[in-house]
């Protein structure tokens, strides 16, 4: 009988390993590093300011929505810096086409909300480093429990903490960024 029992919880121990999910983000536009295409054009950085495309996969279940937010840790502000929130991207959506932070081009989802980025604008916002080192560019995509009760002018941290406190799923990648001319 205890053989039984301990082979029976082994049988779902592993049964419950076989069904784990890797919930994971994908770029085809990034290979590690920030380009001119991801740059901001602004404060002395000439970039493309055009978000990356962005694809995630193995959502758990439950997930009503989605958010993605690409923040700087190493910005010298004290508190990091935020390039792009989106959030309440609808349950059936695994994309973000580039450009989707481009509020005036409509590409994001239907439904989803772009809020105020620390350049004080809504939608994406490129990394634009002060010269020195390169920055690590935080890229994290949330499976959350609901959709969001925000609008495009609620501010980064607070948008952030309602992300963490409604997470099912959390998966990342890093895009590095530093300041170069380029060309201009």
């Amino acid at each position: 009988m205890k053989k039984t029992g301990v082979y029976l919880l082994f049988v779902m121990l592993l049964g419950n390993v076989a069904l784990a999910q890797n919930f994971t983000l994908k770029s085809n536009d990034l290979g590690g590093q920030a380009t001119i295409k991801e740059f901001y054009n602004n404060f002395g950085c000439g970039g493309k300011n055009s978000s990356p495309q962005l694809s995630w996969s193995d959502a758990p279940k439950g997930t009503k929505s989605f958010a993605v937010t690409i923040y700087d840790k190493d910005a010298p502000t004290g508190s990091g810096f935020w390039h792009w929130v989106i959030f309440n991207i609808p349950a059936d959506v695994t994309e973000l086409k580039a450009n989707a932070g481009d509020v005036r081009k409509a590409i994001a989802p239907k439904g989803a909300i772009q809020c105020i980025n620390d350049y004080g604008e809504v939608g994406y916002a490129g990394p634009c480093p002060p010269p020195g080192g390169p920055h690590q560019y935080l890229i994290t995509v949330y499976a959350l429990k609901t959709k969001l009760d925000l609008g495009k002018d609620a501010r980064p941290p607070l948008v952030g903490f309602n992300l963490n406190a409604n997470a099912l799923a959390i998966a990342s990648i890093v895009m590095y960024g530093q300041r170069f001319n380029f060309g201009q």
